[in-house]
């Protein structure tokens, strides 16, 4: 059966040039001079010519009959009889039908021949270019006949580019013109095909979505929803919503997005793609139950997809209902048990558990599966380096920091591409561990090695900063080229805020405010300055620059904890900042300082087991935070747990001292101290008052 992009064109033998369209007319040789024979013939005999078309016709009606049964016996038959026409008269247009006959056969190399053999007879043979095209297009998707990818593309096009040339008005020529014209990274003359066909078949759904395409790939996406927009409205075509709910989530317009794919979604409910899209504009739109409730529908409809199982894990894990996203993951590891996606998700759920075990054996066996494909030439860095991230941050959550450097140290030999991000991540894991001194020279060699990039100056300032060198941190800055000066003014104000020279970091923090065009450019520096008011005790102006920083972005989690955590820390307004905290806990449940805010909002309200739950959550994530310690300390504390509050007072202080210079605070320490100091002494008399009495 015909197995290429368009059906064969039959009636295209009855009208074409040469012996077979003149054969039928002999009655009409009277008004032909017979002077004229050889130029209007390619065999100037009439008999022979007439027994040509006979032979012709009863291959033509063999190949009829092939064409609707598909039994090879018909295409031998076909074939017979149209290589005795050819041997009567070698017109150009038998050689074509034997060259279909051929490709119908699937003897592709003959056809090829043959389809070339014709157009040196007739250069100008319409169906020829266009059996070549097909044969050309088809061994395209045949991967393992396609040696030369490129070759086959350029062929494909010369002979589509004849059939333009012949018919412009051949649509299904032009639209495969303009998808190889991409192949070809020729995304003007793609368009230019596009427009071609839009011109006189404005609503033809195949050349909208291609147009649309390109411009989503060209990263025009407001040209994608322009062009779409006019279409959907007078042509229903579920495809082309979701095209332009595709092209909205590329401009970040999730309600249309949604919109578009809701409609997509009415129009074929039983299509999945359409349901597919609609999750996604969902979870672009934090509607996570909505999205949830979308993959539930599509394990009903692909029920051995293990991505649907994945992706309703995923929303469990950042809903926090780790049981239900443990239920979901377990679907698709039965249906997918060797993806690497849902590996990797797997141990991002252990961690979200605080199983760092588990997580870092299960990462460390899925490297080792990576590595042995490797050796067998499958290797995969992109996903290795991933996993190597992932392994090395396992461990310093785990508190191994030795190992987390390794780790890092690893993933840095993974090629150039990783090496950049493994030497950030070394860095930052020297910087967690409080080794400030190691951590600055690793920053400092590798500088050095790439003085063009202005993120390891930064990253080299800030390090400065942590170590209490506000002046060399400023002067580093200063001398950075490549960013542009609000960034650099942004970077100026949090080094001084860090050095406590607040009314710098004010200026600095102003000045990129000034310097801010953008929406999101000026919640970061609004965010900034509601930091240095904080550190001020302005909480007034404090708090509107938060306010302002959330009309932007209601979702930013580090200043909602921060909000949340300002109000708290104070004792004001403690449900709105329980409030804001839990919001920013639904967009990252682990973090370890949303969980500390939490707890400490809880312990100022009075709710001492909600406060130890959360506080405990904190430390599990983040162990050795000498200020969540001493949170959960004050909670054990006021429970009347004095061993535990001992026990966790004196870790925090041990903490204290590997604090960065930056952030060691020796009033704090010292206030730390007289309570240990205190609750020591209450025990002690508790203890001695105990003895007397027995």
């Amino acid at each position: 059966m015909r197995t290429y992009f368009a059906g064969t064109i039959l009636a295209i033998a009855l009208c074409a040039t040469g012996a077979v369209a003149q054969a039928p007319g002999a009655a009409n040789t009277s008004a032909r001079n017979a002077s004229d024979a050889p130029e209007a013939y390619s065999q100037p005999d009439q008999a022979k010519r007439a027994e040509a078309y006979a032979d012709f016709m009863i291959g033509h009606l063999a190949e009829m009959q092939f064409d609707t049964s598909g039994e090879s016996q018909y295409a031998q038959k076909a074939e017979d009889y149209y290589k005795k026409a050819l041997a009567l008269d070698p017109d150009a247009a038998i050689t074509e039908r034997l060259a279909e006959i051929n490709a119908a056969s699937d003897r592709t190399a003959d056809a090829i021949r043959l389809a070339k053999q014709a157009l040196k007879q007739d250069p100008d043979n319409l169906a020829a270019h266009r059996l070549l095209a097909r044969i050309y297009i088809h061994e395209l998707g045949d991967s393992s006949s396609n040696l030369n990818q490129a070759q086959t593309i350029s062929d494909a096009v010369a002979q589509l580019e004849a059939v333009q040339r012949l018919d412009p008005n051949d649509t299904e020529s032009q639209l495969w013109l303009a998808h190889l014209y991409g192949f070809q990274n020729k995304p003007q003359k793609s368009e230019a095909e596009l427009r071609n066909v839009l011109a006189h078949s404005p609503e033809n759904p195949s050349a909208l979505g291609q147009l649309s395409q390109l411009y989503l790939d060209e990263g025009r996406p407001q040209d994608a929803v322009a062009l779409l927009k006019s279409s959907v409205n007078s042509e229903e075509n579920p495809e082309l919503y979701d095209l332009l709910g595709n092209a909205y989530l590329k401009t970040h317009e999730y309600p249309q997005a949604q919109d578009a794919f809701e409609h997509a979604v009415q129009l074929d409910p039983d299509e999945p793609n359409h349901r597919h899209g609609l999750a996604k504009a969902y979870l672009a739109n934090d509607r996570y139950r909505h999205a949830l409730a979308q993959y539930q529908q599509l394990t009903k409809m692909e029920p051995d997809n293990a991505q649907n199982y994945l992706r309703m894990s995923q929303i469990y894990r950042h809903m926090n209902q780790l049981d239900e996203a443990q239920a979901a993951l377990a679907q698709a590891k039965k249906y997918a048990p060797e993806n690497l996606e849902v590996l990797y998700n797997e141990a991002l759920l252990d961690e979200a558990q605080a199983r760092y075990q588990d997580a870092i054996q299960l990462l460390s066996d899925t490297i080792a599966g990576l590595r042995a494909q490797e050796q067998s030439g499958q290797a995969a860095p992109n996903a290795m380096a991933i996993l190597y991230e992932q392994l090395g941050m396992a461990h310093r959550d785990a508190g191994d920091y030795a190992s987390a450097e390794k780790v890092f140290e690893q993933m840095q030999e993974l090629g150039p591409a990783n090496k950049k991000r493994g030497e950030l991540l070394l860095i930052d894991t020297y910087r967690a561990s409080g080794d400030i001194q190691q951590a600055l020279a690793e920053a400092q060699r590798a500088r050095a090695a790439d003085q063009s990039d202005s993120s390891l100056g930064v990253t080299y300032a800030m390090l400065l900063s942590d170590n209490d060198q506000t002046d060399a941190a400023t002067r580093v800055l200063r001398g950075i080229s490549g960013q542009s000066q609000r960034d650099t003014d942004l970077d100026l104000a949090e080094v001084e805020e860090r050095g406590k020279h607040y009314s710098d970091a004010e200026k600095y923090a102003k000045r990129a405010l000034a310097l801010s065009s953008s929406p999101q450019e000026k919640e970061s520096a609004w965010f900034m300055l509601g930091a240095i008011y904080d550190d001020k005790k302005q909480y007034d102006k404090a708090e509107d620059m938060f306010r302002k920083s959330l009309a932007v972005n209601p979702h930013d989690a580090m200043v909602l904890n921060y909000y949340g955590y300002m109000l708290a820390d104070r004792g004001e307004r403690l449900n709105d900042a329980i409030a804001m905290i839990q919001r920013a806990l639904r967009e990252d449940p682990t973090n370890g300082a949303y969980l500390d805010s939490l707890g400490w909002a809880y312990f100022k309200q009075g709710n001492l087991p909600q406060a130890e739950e959360f506080l405990q959550k904190a430390v599990s994530h983040d162990q050795n935070d000498p200020t969540i310690l001493g949170h959960l300390g004050e909670v054990y504390a006021k429970m009347g747990k004095s061993e535990r509050a001992e026990q966790t007072w004196e870790k925090a202080l041990v903490c204290w001292q590997k604090a960065l210079p930056a952030d060691y605070s020796p009033r704090k320490v010292a206030a730390l101290q007289n309570k240990l100091k205190n609750l020591k002494r209450r025990v002690g008399q508790h203890s001695s008052g105990g003895a007397e009495l027995l």
